[in-house]
């Protein structure tokens, strides 16, 4: 297993801390608790925004991330990517730029001290219109990973930006005109951050990186269907060995793990939301194999899908 927290964010929690007051982050903590009156996860009257609230740690989570911003204002967070560990605090943010089924954990939380986060969707079309109306970045030689996922340092720019954000819950008749302002300033500081070039990588893709997203963008519509690498390679116009090793670099699974990941995340789902039996789940996502959908289920989530979804079930009740 390989953790890269620290590997990206080599300076210290105090360390990054102490660039910002620790008055925004007490009341960015306050405006989450108050908007998210029970656990779980709350929408916000600006669709983009979502926050989440958790009295307890939780067990391991099936997700699949999109472009996504989220920042924790109190306890932490663990999020796997196949063999990968991400942990993120209120020091830090994550930060993904393709769809990515990830497994998530919330590691600290009490019922005195419960975990407060929030996320935020990246508009590519804004961010795009925002990057050409900026200079082109100096050049660096450091090199950054392709990885559709990173940890970031939270600095006092950015903290405060999702302060002013979050305060507009309060004056919902101001959402309109200043939340798409704010917005702005949020992927602007980010472009301007450590996490800039991958920003720009999702906007401007052109060669392999457009190839890649659009496999991506096709395996997560049409996971279902048989998986013919030769075919999804001519469709985005790159070899099939070039779509295996760039796919690879970008969500750190095969298109074939991948489209499994998306499988069986939604047969769970439709158990779980739509009373329907593991063989016609299995079915429904493409599986011609009971057997074979039974073994990738249990080896993914640790159970038969029957145990898994009645233990589920039992924690909802």
């Amino acid at each position: 297993m390989k953790t890269d927290t620290l590997r990206e964010n080599p300076r210290s929690f105090d360390g990054v801390l102490e660039r910002h007051s620790p008055v925004p982050q007490a009341e960015l903590a306050t405006l989450i608790e108050r908007f998210t009156p029970r656990d779980g996860a709350h929408p916000t009257t600006l669709a983009p925004l979502h926050l989440f609230r958790f009295s307890a740690p939780s067990g391991p989570a099936h997700y699949v991330y999109e472009p996504t911003l989220c920042l924790i204002a109190q306890g932490s967070k663990r999020v796997m990517l196949a063999d990968e560990l991400y942990r993120y605090d209120p020091a830090h943010f994550l930060l993904t730029t393709v769809d990515l089924p990830v497994v998530t954990q919330i590691i600290e939380a009490t019922p005195q001290t419960p975990y407060l986060s929030l996320s935020l969707d990246i508009d590519i079309g804004q961010l795009g219109a925002l990057i050409a109306k900026m200079k082109p970045p100096a050049a660096t030689a450091k090199a950054q990973s392709g990885r559709g996922i990173a940890v970031g340092c939270l600095d006092a720019p950015l903290l405060d930006a999702f302060v002013r954000l979050l305060r507009l819950l309060d004056s919902p008749q101001h959402i309109e005109v200043l939340a798409p302002l704010i917005m702005r300033e949020i992927l602007y500081l980010l472009l301007l951050g450590e996490q800039g070039a991958k920003l720009r990588r999702i906007a401007f893709q052109r060669g392999e990186r457009k190839g890649i997203a659009e496999a991506i963008h096709w395996l997560k519509d049409h996971f279902a269907e048989p998986l013919r690498i030769e075919e999804i390679a001519r469709k985005v116009h790159l070899s099939p060995s070039g779509l295996h090793h760039g796919f690879k670099a970008v969500t750190a699974m095969s298109p074939l793990q991948y489209q499994k990941q998306l499988r069986l995340q939604e047969a769970r789902r439709l158990m779980l939301g739509s009373d329907v039996d593991a063989q016609t789940a299995s079915l429904r996502v493409g599986y011609e194999s009971a057997s074979q959908f039974s073994r990738e289920y249990h080896r993914l989530f640790g159970e038969s899908p029957r145990r898994d979804i009645v233990r589920l079930r039992g924690s909802c009740d």
